[in-house]
């Protein structure tokens, strides 16, 4: 299992949210490819961006700092936040991004998921943030109608072949992830699938990678120290 740590970006800072909200933010760091590089002499291989601005305006906002890492790093960088248009993935990949990650833009917009899956193939990721069971939208800042398991069900029909789940509830409070969730997933989709919001233990990524969960973002965890980088890569394997 592949552990991706977490760099969210809002005005150039590398920050945290608690459940998506931009009212409990808190900035870790005014230079996000210094923890890039921190988190790859750590070991870190891959690494999980998000463009927090991007994802709640629809547009990207952070597209420099993002360049900047990728140009600092060697790590495989993948990226989500505002990308609702071909464009915005042609400029994401020729800078180097290896994956650019669908959200709102795969729920709302009708044909444009199969149609980008078709050009871009495995350079296409698609999240699937979950509240009481339904999708949410534009930053989590929304609610869609949509049945989470639906969702993902569909975007594997489509033929998409890495997908993002992340339990909105648990995301940021160090209090556990579901677990549950990640096993219903792992039993019914054939998806290269990551676990995302609320890893916090050593124990919950052995317990991941034991499923054949094939990935897990670190946030909040790595950046208090709940987990160190270097363990939690151990426990992965």
């Amino acid at each position: 299992m592949t552990i991706y740590p977490a760099i969210d970006i809002y005005e150039g800072k590398a920050v945290r949210l608690i459940r998506g909200d931009y009212e409990q933010m808190t900035v870790y760091s005014d230079d996000p490819a210094c923890v890039a590089q921190e988190f790859e002499a750590k070991g870190a291989t891959a690494l999980h961006i998000v463009d927090l601005a991007g994802a709640r305006d629809g547009k990207p906002a952070n597209f420099d700092v993002i360049k900047n890492i990728i140009h600092k790093t060697n790590l495989a960088v993948q990226v989500g936040g505002g990308i609702r248009n071909e464009e915005t993935i042609n400029t994401y990949l020729d800078i180097g991004v290896k994956r650019v990650i669908l959200g709102t833009a795969a729920v709302s917009t009708p044909g444009f998921l199969p149609k980008v899956t078709n050009t871009f193939g495995q350079s296409i990721a698609v999240s699937a943030d979950i509240k009481d069971g339904l999708i949410a939208l534009k930053g989590w800042t929304e609610l869609s109608d949509q049945s989470a398991m639906a969702f993902c069900e569909a975007v594997e029909e489509i033929g998409v072949q890495t997908l993002i789940c992340t339990d909105i509830s648990k995301d940021g409070l160090l209090e556990g992830t579901n677990l549950e969730l990640y096993d219903t997933l792992r039993k019914r989709l054939k998806l290269y699938i990551i676990a995302s919001g609320g890893v916090s233990t050593l124990e919950e990524i052995k317990t991941l990678s034991k499923m054949g969960i094939n990935g897990a973002i670190l946030g909040k965890a790595l950046y208090t120290g709940a987990i160190d980088l270097a363990e939690a890569i151990a426990a992965a394997q």
